[in-house]
């Protein structure tokens, strides 16, 4: 069984057990918070402690397969994403308020070991929608991948979601910056 919670109504063990050992444990969801270099301008004690400040305010959704923490995805106001709103590539032909606070963002999925391949992240997204939606937002925005046939791609290119579970979760495409980069988002106004 399959239940999601929000961040803030768990406690920060099942989140750090998520994370634990990962790839994704070096970056604790900073990426598109760290302005700079994150490796340069961030210490991993200062990203897990903004990891863990966030999650007690909300930051994201926690998945839970038969009462056990497995996946993560991070979804919040996309104005509290200060390196995203700098970046070039998701404001490629579009021409919007990047500050506007009823607009929220998906930006890192993680699924525990052991719990991988069963269809997790494809629920995550999913619950994105409601969440945003119950929570004010006017829309909720995704910047999935798409990797060629045979190609292999690594969890820090993907952290992001796939195209395809984003579109099986509601989400149209808005832009596509680049060959393998999507923009996609759900209005709710």
């Amino acid at each position: 069984m399959i239940r999601i919670v929000p961040s803030d109504e768990v406690p920060w063990e099942d989140v750090e057990a998520i994370f634990d050992g990962s790839e994704p444990g070096k970056c604790h969801c900073q990426r598109y918070k760290v302005k700079g270099w994150m490796w340069r301008d961030s210490t991993f004690d200062e990203r897990y402690a903004a990891h863990e400040e966030q999650s007690a305010r909300g930051s994201g959704l926690v998945a839970y397969v038969d009462d056990q923490p497995a996946g993560w995805v991070a979804v919040e106001p996309r104005c509290d994403y200060a390196k995203l709103l700098d970046m070039p590539i998701p404001w490629k032909g579009r021409a919007e308020d990047k500050d506007d606070d009823g607009v929220w963002a998906v930006t890192c999925f993680v699924v525990r070991k052991g719990f991988r391949r069963q269809g997790l992240t494809y629920e995550l997204a999913a619950a994105t929608v409601e969440h945003a939606r119950k929570n004010g937002a006017s829309a909720v925005e995704a910047y999935p991948m798409i990797a060629a046939p045979g190609q292999n791609v690594t969890w820090g290119e993907m952290h992001v979601g796939a195209r395809q579970v984003f579109e099986e979760a509601g989400f149209t495409q808005v832009t596509h910056p680049t060959k393998r980069r999507f923009v996609m988002r759900v209005e709710f106004s």
